[in-house]
């Protein structure tokens, strides 16, 4: 055995052209050569394990891809966790998310660019079968030297009438699914932002007012960068959205990857 391997390491060394072993001692050690290589060897055999398990993912039908189109209300940890957990069982499927909200998700659904769907939207269609996975909890929410603010620290009702002279920023849709729809507007004067991340900025700037989900201000209520508005057409605990896993009726994911992200 250990002449085979000798015979092995000499072949290497010739093919190779540089001395990777110094056998001057009673154990051989790695020159200075050997020790430039070695973490190309190591590269190589990891390249070596992951051709096999690919291999192996191909043998039990394990797909090569996930695509999934995941709303942006939707908690950005927990659907990190649950790719996480797809990546540790299935390693060698890779993953595409887009980030898509309201009736685009179901948009890409339709149109066979995702293979799943997290969304928010309510749109009926009988072609797409739906799975709930979780309540997302919205809180209306301005500046805190907003005048919304300062009404609702005096203790006056936020009712539809009182944000008639108020801008309020809302995220549309950017499919034409929901078109001529509004979600949860009351004030007149609209401002559209293009995602949950500019609204944000432009809720703490002080530019108006409007819903987010709670996961994502939650620091910035905490900090005081934002306040909760007691919106009473929304009710005492606020917005509450239902987040929907959706897949094609006559697609469903039974290979192992898509499988997985379903439990």
């Amino acid at each position: 055995m250990q002449s085979a391997v000798s015979h092995a390491l000499a072949s290497l060394e010739t093919q190779l052209g540089v001395r990777l072993f110094d056998r001057s001692g009673r154990r051989p050690v790695l020159t200075a050569e050997g020790q430039t290589l070695l973490g190309d060897a190591r590269a190589l055999l990891l390249k070596a394990d992951v051709l096999r398990a690919r291999a192996r993912g191909l043998g039990h039908k394990v797909e090569l891809k996930l695509t999934l189109a995941l709303d942006p209300q939707f908690p950005l940890p927990l659907a990190a966790a649950a790719l996480r957990a797809v990546h540790e069982a299935y390693p060698t499927v890779g993953v595409q998310t887009w980030t898509l909200p309201l009736g685009s998700a179901h948009a890409a659904l339709r149109s066979r660019q995702c293979a799943l769907a997290v969304t928010g939207a309510d749109i009926a269609d009988p072609t797409i079968e739906l799975s709930f996975l979780a309540d997302i909890p919205r809180a209306a929410v301005a500046a805190p030297d907003h005048p919304l603010a300062k009404l609702a620290a005096g203790g006056q009702p936020l009712t539809r009438i009182t944000f008639a002279d108020h801008v309020q920023i809302v995220v549309p849709d950017p499919s034409p699914l929901t078109e001529g729809q509004d979600f949860g507007v009351l004030s007149p004067g609209v401002w559209r932002a293009s995602d949950n991340e500019t609204k944000r900025a432009l809720l703490i700037a002080g530019v108006g007012w409007g819903s987010l989900p709670l996961w994502l201000v939650a620091d910035d209520l905490e900090a005081g960068c934002l306040v909760r508005l007691p919106v009473e057409e929304f009710g005492p605990d606020g917005v509450h959205r239902h987040a929907v896993l959706a897949r094609l009726a006559d697609r469903r994911p039974a290979r192992p990857g898509g499988a997985a992200l379903l439990r």
